[in-house]
């Protein structure tokens, strides 16, 4: 049996960027290596995990794309569901967050907003299906 386990992002600093999340979104902390290298969130069901450039970058012999706010997002998103949208969207700024796309109304009657995180990755905030 396949189980999807977790997400990691590269970022350039595991310990600031899981202070922003556990302010922005009230997540907590499951770990941090050492030499804050890589750390885990408790999110739900599926870990979010952090990766350190230089870690990421002795994983992967040719590299990869850093996520960065001076460039656009990329082809994905990490998708946070809550009945108050608005109120954590304004957590997510006030813990160092950049607004993209103010909450809206979607024709189905979800509301949905995007911010980036500290390190440019793309963050859907939004109510829960029905």
């Amino acid at each position: 049996m396949i189980k999807f386990a977790y997400t990691i992002l590269y970022v350039r600093d595991v310990e600031k960027t899981i202070d922003f999340y556990e302010k922005a979104f009230g997540f907590i902390k499951k770990f941090i290596t050492p030499d804050n290298s890589y750390g885990e969130l408790m999110v739900g069901e599926t870990t979010l995990s952090f990766a350190s450039i230089t870690l990421a970058s002795s994983n992967l012999k040719d590299g990869f794309t850093e996520s960065s706010l001076t460039n656009k997002p990329f082809g994905i998103e990490i998708g946070f569901t809550t009945d108050k949208v608005e109120e954590t969207v304004q957590s997510a700024i006030n813990a160092g967050g950049t607004l993209l796309e103010s909450p809206k109304t979607k024709p189905w009657g979800q509301v949905v907003a995007y911010v980036r995180d500290i390190d440019g990755f793309l963050i859907e905030i939004c109510t829960p299906m029905s």
